[in-house]
């Protein structure tokens, strides 16, 4: 698979006995996806890769050389964080890698709305808290092997008109940070997979409206949301560039438009930086 790198910071790493580790990214702040590569390889060997306090999926990008998508959450702190690599095979080897995490500001909002649109009414706290638990199961369960091997795209062709990482003040009460990209697209629009994978929820959700979410493998979903209407089925498998649905106003939001977040190994990260790093 091909590793887009224009408009992206790369830096390489000269490791113990031969390991070669490279990692690409826009940048070190939250929100933004680093692609990890382990080169000089045997075919045979396993990887492992903790970041963040976890364990990041690794899969091969050829037979001597393996990657991982570490995702810098919203919420990381600036710092110094490590990357630990453990080679186990022929020649078991263990190496470091380090990333510095710069700080970050994102754009804060203040928003006078119905209050309907702020406080949820009590009748509908059973349902959030089950939306909420089914959206954990599947973050916290991906595939473990990789079900695309294309660029991702984009699944709508308008520009994202809603900055990723975004804090909004309703009526004097801050809102959790905008965890995706929303592409302003007309009512109606066929929205298309960013890549292959497999639906794990295509079902309306409280606050998110008709949902799609696509496990793409090795830790990374995409969710499109607000969706007027979905045209596939949980459990089935998807290629890139199929319709899943079409741009909507559903859940709680104030008008159409597509709102698409990715997690990758647990973080929430800018779905732009997914298209720079691996996109078309």
């Amino acid at each position: 698979m091909r590793l887009f790198v224009a408009s992206v910071l790369a830096t390489m790493l000269a490791a113990p006995d031969g390991l070669r580790i490279s990692g690409a990214s826009r940048s070190m702040q939250p929100g933004e996806l680093v692609v990890l590569t382990i080169g000089g390889l045997e075919r045979s060997d396993t990887v492992r890769v903790t970041a963040f306090g976890r364990d990041i999926a690794v899969y091969a990008a050829s037979d001597r050389e393996r990657r991982a998508l570490v995702g810098i959450d919203l919420d990381v702190k600036p710092g110094r964080y490590r990357v630990t690599i453990e080679v186990a095979g022929s020649r078991p080897r263990r190496a470091t890698y380090d990333l510095v995490v710069r700080p970050r500001t994102f754009r804060t909002r203040r928003l006078t709305v119905d209050e309907a649109f702020v406080t949820p009414p009590a009748s509908e706290e059973e349902r959030i808290a089950r939306d909420a638990r089914l959206l954990q199961s599947v973050w916290t369960s991906p595939a473990g092997d990789r079900r695309w091997t294309g660029p991702f795209l984009r699944p709508v062709p308008q520009e994202a008109n809603s900055a990723f990482g975004t804090r909004s003040i309703f009526n004097g009460k801050p809102r959790a940070p905008h965890g995706g990209a929303d592409f302003l697209s007309p009512p109606g629009a066929p929205v298309r997979a960013p890549n292959a994978g497999r639906i794990a929820i295509a079902r309306n959700l409280y606050f998110t409206g008709n949902t799609v979410v696509i496990d793409h493998g090795v830790g990374l979903f995409s969710m499109l949301a607000h969706l007027s209407a979905i045209d596939v089925h949980e459990g089935e498998m998807v290629e890139a560039g199929r319709i899943v649905g079409t741009v909507g106003a559903t859940g709680r939001v104030t008008g159409p438009h597509l709102h698409w977040a990715v997690r990758a190994g647990g973080a929430r990260v800018d779905p732009l930086a997914l298209l720079a790093l691996l996109g078309s």
